[in-house]
């Protein structure tokens, strides 16, 4: 099967027809002009460098060039778009990521952040059916993967998640999890988890009420503390030490209480991670206890893109009208190769 995929900018394969109509105007223009000097064919013998097809030539090549051009810009396709459709049994799991400055603290090797996402990379590798969802957050929250089961983008979007992420800093867990709760799909209400990683240093109020909303919604919050209670320094990636106000480097401690009351009034669970084991395999034992819902996965085969070899083509095009010259050229003239044929033809 062929398509193109923007089969709209086809329509600017008119301005070929335009351009050699206008070209060709201007050829008979020139021609008029040299009517009026004298003789067109006598005058033609006077330029014998000049040479119409040459210029016709030419205008044929960037007639091609546009084309190929236009063609390129359609994205002509082969193949075909396939959909595949399979049905299973899975939970929804919502991944909230804490990456305000407190976790770029180095009591996890290398950061607390950098260990997170290792960890979650690990526990994407072990889902099957389920669907997964990624929200990020500091002072604010927003969501860096909507629900999905393509795992692999999962992996892909994770990787580019740095503190720079978030322009607001500070730590805002209310508002991460009532992002969470309305980012699941509204077909169900079985087989909702949020699974929160931080190292509790919420700054914001409002926690209570997303609890609340969570117990209403019957989703679970597990929650991953992140870090160590006596506390450690923050590494920024200009190679400073994080500083407060009054110039005195800040320490970050890990906030276990507000975790715990997390996880405990969802009916979660709460685990302090170490470096040898960050809890999440525990988690996700628990999360394939829950009651589960059928979950509908879709794929599709893509169709095969053709839009850079008419790039190439029109590449090539464009070099050779550039290097055609509108006169003829007296060097390449003094070259013929038919010399040997004159000769033999000439009567002695």
């Amino acid at each position: 099967m062929f398509r193109f995929a923007q089969s709209e900018y086809l329509l600017l394969l008119l301005i070929i027809p335009l351009l050699i109509i206008i070209y060709a105007l201007l050829v008979m223009h020139k021609r008029q002009l040299l009517s009026k000097i004298g003789n067109v064919n006598l005058l033609s013998q006077l330029m014998p460098d000049a040479s119409r097809k040459r210029g016709w030539f030419k205008i044929t090549l960037v007639c091609l060039a546009i084309f190929c051009i236009v063609i390129a810009i359609a994205r002509p396709q082969t193949g075909s778009r396939i959909k595949k459709e399979e049905t299973g049994e899975g939970t929804e799991v919502m991944l909230i990521l804490d990456v305000s400055n407190s976790m770029l603290a180095q009591d996890f090797k290398p950061t607390r952040l950098e260990r997170a996402k290792l960890a979650i990379s690990r526990l994407v590798d072990r889902l099957k059916n389920d669907r997964i969802g990624l929200i990020v957050f500091a002072g604010d929250a927003f969501v860096q993967l909507p629900i999905t089961s393509d795992y692999v983008s999962a992996k892909i979007f994770l990787k580019s998640i740095t503190p720079g992420i978030i322009p607001v800093q500070g730590t805002n867990i209310s508002k991460a999890i009532d992002l969470a709760l309305r980012s699941f799909s509204e077909n169900s209400k079985k087989g909702r988890s949020i699974i929160i990683i931080s190292d509790g240093e919420d700054h914001e109020e409002g926690v209570a009420n997303a609890i609340s909303e969570a117990v209403n919604q019957k989703v679970r919050i597990h929650t991953v503390g992140v870090g160590s209670a006596k506390g450690s320094p923050i590494l920024l990636p200009n190679g400073n030490f994080l500083k407060d106000k009054n110039g005195d480097m800040v320490i970050t401690r890990l906030n276990e209480a507000m975790l715990k009351t997390i996880a405990q009034k969802t009916e979660g669970i709460y685990f302090t991670a170490t470096n040898a084991d960050f809890g999440l395999t525990r988690i996700i034992e628990n999360i394939n206890e829950m009651e589960k819902k059928q979950l509908t996965k879709t794929t599709y085969d893509e169709y095969r893109e053709w839009f850079v070899y008419f790039l190439l083509l029109s590449l090539i095009f464009i070099i050779g009208e550039i290097m055609i010259l509108e006169r003829k050229n007296k060097w390449l003239n003094s070259i013929d190769i038919f010399r040997s044929k004159k000769l033999q033809n000439k009567k002695p």
